[in-house]
């Protein structure tokens, strides 16, 4: 319940448009509901001020529809992920046969929320697919305690790095893997805007060199944690895709992509062959090899000297 202040919304909307807020009257007017007090109201209007993202002031973001809970220091979630649920909404539609969510009597789809942060995309895969059995890990504690309070009744989230902390009972079984990963450069984090850099864990952040390090470390193992025909999914900028894509090929899963101009977001997603692919002749994969070295040389090339990552990973 928010208590009236005893400064007007006019000296409020002031104080944060010169701190740099472009949308400062609904960011006053959103400080104002959540406040308690006029003490509470004063606090948060000087945390927004210095820079602290207003998700991190007001304890909450929007994301699908829901409320996510946000801690300080938390990865805040961003709107361009929700294209990442439609796009596994839609395959765990598809995987269980079905048009909406899962029939009563059907098998339990299995989901992963890796590298879940608050826990934004398992909470609305949970909330859009009915009957799921979800399961989420994230190394930040911060993060972990944030999800806990996210994902719904019945989720199970985890902390550690990447899978190491999942039930090995989950092996084989998994129809969605979403990882939603780290994926700017490290050179390129100083071009965050201050929000990110300074307010966010650089571990949800830092993808390595190219931004790629840890999707790679996610796909190398998601083969032997898919079911057959299940498939992973990974947000990354535009201009890392190809790469991204040669990385799910080499890692024996159905490289696709999928892109929304209206979110601004790019999805690569890696499909396990429904039935075990026939094994190839030496000449053959040796000559697979080649051409994926030589594909992977001209991406380099390619992205060499033009990064977006860093513009593409904060809205």
């Amino acid at each position: 319940m928010s208590a009236p202040s005893p400064r007007p919304q006019s000296d409020i909307v002031a104080r944060l448009r010169a701190a740099g807020c472009v949308f400062a009257e609904d960011e006053a007017q959103l400080l104002r509901s959540a406040a308690r007090t006029p003490a509470e109201l004063a606090a948060m209007v000087d945390k927004r001020a210095a820079g602290l993202p207003l998700e991190q002031v007001v304890g909450w973001a929007g994301f699908c529809g829901l409320r996510i809970a946000v801690e300080p220091g938390v990865f805040v979630p961003r709107h361009r992920t929700e294209f990442l649920v439609r796009q596994a909404v839609a395959l765990a539609r598809q995987a269980a046969g079905l048009a909406g969510p899962a029939a009563s009597g059907s098998r339990r789809l299995v989901v992963v929320d890796l590298c879940c942060g608050a826990g934004a995309v398992g909470a609305a895969l949970n909330a859009a697919l009915d009957g799921v059995e979800l399961y989420a890990a994230d190394i930040d504690p911060a993060a972990v305690r944030c999800a806990r309070r996210n994902v719904g009744a019945g989720a199970r989230v985890y902390e550690g790095d990447l899978y190491d902390p999942l039930p090995a009972t989950l092996r084989g079984r998994v129809d969605i893997l979403a990882a939603n990963v780290p994926y700017v450069p490290t050179g390129q984090i100083g071009l965050l805007p201050p929000e990110a850099r300074l307010h966010e864990p650089r571990v949800a952040l830092d993808g390595g060199c190219d931004g790629l390090d840890v999707m790679r470390r996610v796909t190398a193992a998601a083969p032997y944690w898919l079911a057959r025909g299940g498939s992973m999914l990974v947000e990354t900028s535009g201009r890392q895709a190809p790469r991204a894509l040669e990385t799910i090929a080499r890692a024996g899963l159905i490289p696709r992509v999928a892109s929304s101009d209206e979110l601004n977001a790019t999805v690569v997603i890696g499909t396990r062959p429904a039935r075990p692919a026939a094994r190839k002749s030496a000449a053959e994969a040796g000559h697979d090899d080649r051409a994926g070295q030589l594909a992977q040389r001209l991406a380099r090339q390619r992205d060499l000297g033009t990064p977006d990552a860093a513009a593409d990973h904060h809205p």
